[in-house]
């Protein structure tokens, strides 16, 4: 977004000359004219007052590096490479791009906008300028793959606890990686592997994806809800989310690393959105009550015969009305 500094600029919300905005930017007042104009085609609400100047109407929450490591916890700050940028095809994508074996930083990439956001099974991620939060984040366990069984339940109730922390409440969770409010879906979790198992050393990207200031989206075919719309009387920091989150699942990664899967069984299932409704396995013929996750993180369906497990990656699962 070239027009990020005029923006900048204008986020108190105050009527501000063309004169003054020329001077803070360095540039001519025909510049800041363009580049009013281009804050404009990419959505912002920005109202020309004769005689006075230019006055930003629509609300602005700004992604700051700096804001959003001093949200981190301290002990983990010395390791974060943060990236914070304007448009990329996808966060996991670039990540993908930079993610080095054998380095002891953890990358983490976020993006203002995504060109080509993805979600599970390929599906096309919703990513609006300005309006919500595209991050990723590299880690490393040790082990084989089998020591990954569940991480993406892990990484939702990191997700719920970071957002529990800041205010929202109700958080639920979708087998086997989305995030939920009682109105729609807030967010999901995309966990992609990165290169080879080498000398037992898994590298993952986790991508984390949650509607923060959104208002609209057409094509969107599911119920969806923002944190804006559904707490209103809390001003949303996207900055502060991206904190919480990053200190959150790095928490809860560690967690993993020493004691598997256990610890976080009862916390996903206290947040369980299928539990004891009547749920089907699209893809499969299994239907049934949903009657929470195995120790593995397998969604189990009491089909009246017995408990199925659902094995993870195979499947999704729809409530039937």
């Amino acid at each position: 977004m070239k027009s990020k500094a005029l923006i900048a600029l204008l986020s108190d919300g105050l009527v501000h000359s063309g004169e003054y905005l020329a001077g803070q930017l360095g540039v001519s007042r025909t510049a800041v004219w363009k580049q009013i104009r281009r804050a404009m085609e990419e959505g912002f609400v920005i109202e020309t007052i004769r005689g006075r100047g230019y006055q930003l109407v629509s609300n602005v929450d700004l992604l700051d590096a700096g804001e959003i490591i001093d949200g981190i916890a301290e002990d983990y700050r010395p390791r974060i490479d943060l990236r914070v940028l304007d448009q990329v095809d996808s966060t996991n994508a670039e990540l993908a791009r930079e993610f080095q074996a054998g380095s002891d930083s953890i990358p983490v990439v976020i993006a203002d906008c995504q060109t080509e956001g993805r979600g599970r099974r390929g599906r096309t991620w919703q990513s609006p300028r300005g309006e919500n939060l595209y991050l990723s984040m590299g880690l490393t366990f040790h082990g084989g793959f089998s020591v990954l069984d569940g991480l993406s339940l892990v990484l939702g109730v990191a997700v719920a606890n970071a957002l529990e922390s800041l205010g929202a409440d109700d958080i639920g969770l979708k087998w086997p990686n989305d995030i939920f409010l009682p109105s729609g879906k807030l967010g999901g979790i995309l966990v992609e592997l990165q290169g080879e198992l080498q000398e037992g050393v898994v590298q993952v990207i986790c991508g984390i994806g949650i509607n923060v200031h959104m208002s609209a989206a057409g094509n969107v075919d599911q119920a969806w809800d923002s944190l804006s719309r559904a707490f209103p009387r809390h001003e949303w920091s996207r900055n502060l989310i991206a904190g919480a989150i990053i200190s959150a699942v790095l928490d809860a990664a560690h967690e993993f690393s020493e004691r598997g899967f256990v610890d976080f069984r009862e916390p996903w299932q206290r947040r369980d959105i299928f539990m004891g409704k009547k749920i089907s396995a699209r893809g499969g013929e299994a239907a049934g009550t949903g009657a929470g996750i195995d120790q593995g993180g397998n969604y189990l369906l009491d089909t009246g015969d017995g408990i199925v497990p659902v094995r993870a990656g195979e499947i999704s699962l729809r409530e039937v009305k």
